[in-house]
């Protein structure tokens, strides 16, 4: 080997050695670049994890900490977008308020990550069991054979029942959003009441008993029939409660208090119902009125409100 060919070889060595420690300080200066980031993450289940991860895209960091999205749940930013300076991610379960949520970061592009969280409240679920009064029935008799006068008398008297049901209700904001009927149990079954109407007979007497003039003077003029308890509840004219805010009822009529009721094909239009001791007319109809129900009719939707569900007495005004 020559002079010069030795010479070479160090020269070698060295173009070797500088383009290796060229290619090591390349990926430090770009480890160096890629900026460490803390990132918290609510769950859905509102639970909060904060991770360091050198990526910046939604998608990426979900995915480098094994969270995966499910089909009813949603992600703000989403999943293509990059983290934004508040460096929090906030998954969210579709719902009414889910959607304010999302609707409030899409239109408004400024809006803080605690603006979000602020406007985010989480659905509470509760198992909740209620005792409910089942209402008894009243069965009529007739064994009056199409005598012109009749008197009523009370066979069995009525009892109500018991039941006891258990829901899974949903809360958000302290306010019932979803109620579920999970299982139902009767306690105590309802014992109709019994009513047997028969001719009124009358003694050759001249002396007429004081039970005899009361159910003559009611034969005389109107009577009342009881039909026992009914569920009661209460509406205004507003389109929460009816659909619609003209205050027209299923007869034409324009509702009014005190005086309107809805009651189910049971009754016809314009039969009279004696409730509380007000005399009501049926006017109205409803899709949820069916059954022993009767809708009372009140000038404003507080008052219908403040009535809420009573279960009471009804008598069929003749």
């Amino acid at each position: 080997m020559n002079r010069n060919e030795k010479a070479s070889l160090p020269l070698v060595k060295i173009s070797i050695i500088s383009i290796l420690m060229l290619f090591v300080l390349g990926i430090g200066v770009k480890a160096f670049n890629s900026q460490i980031n803390n990132v918290k993450i609510m769950l859905s289940n509102n639970y909060e994890i904060n991770v360091l991860t050198t990526k910046t895209k939604v998608s990426e960091i979900l995915k480098e900490n094994h969270i995966i999205v499910l089909p009813e749940e949603t992600v703000v930013p989403d999943l293509e977008s990059e983290i934004n300076e508040d460096k929090t991610i906030i998954i969210t379960n579709l719902s009414q308020k889910g959607s304010e949520v999302i609707k409030l970061a899409q239109e408004n592009q400024d809006v803080s990550i605690d603006q979000i969280i602020g406007s985010y409240t989480p659905i509470i679920e509760k198992i909740v069991v209620e005792q409910v009064v089942i209402p008894y029935e009243t069965v009529t008799k007739d064994v009056s054979s199409g005598a012109p006068t009749t008197t009523n008398k009370v066979l069995q008297n009525g009892k109500d029942g018991l039941k006891e049901i258990t829901c899974r209700i949903k809360y958000q904001n302290d306010v019932e959003i979803q109620k579920d009927i999970i299982s139902e149990k009767v306690i105590t079954e309802p014992v109709n009441k019994i009513v047997q109407v028969k001719s009124m007979t009358t003694s050759r007497s001249t002396t007429i008993s004081r039970t005899e003039m009361v159910a003559q003077e009611n034969t005389s003029g109107s009577t009342e029939t009881n039909l026992g308890k009914f569920k009661v509840t209460a509406y205004c004219s507003c389109a929460k409660c009816c659909g619609k805010s003209n205050g027209i009822t299923a007869a034409g009529t324009k509702a009014t208090s005190n005086h309107t009721i809805a009651a189910s094909t049971q009754f016809p239009i314009g039969t009279k119902l004696k409730i509380n001791g007000i005399v009501y007319t049926v006017e109205d109809r409803g899709g949820a009125i069916n059954g022993n129900k009767i809708d009372i009719y009140m000038d404003t939707h507080s008052q219908a409100l403040a009535w809420g569900v009573r279960y009471l007495n009804v008598e069929k005004v003749n």
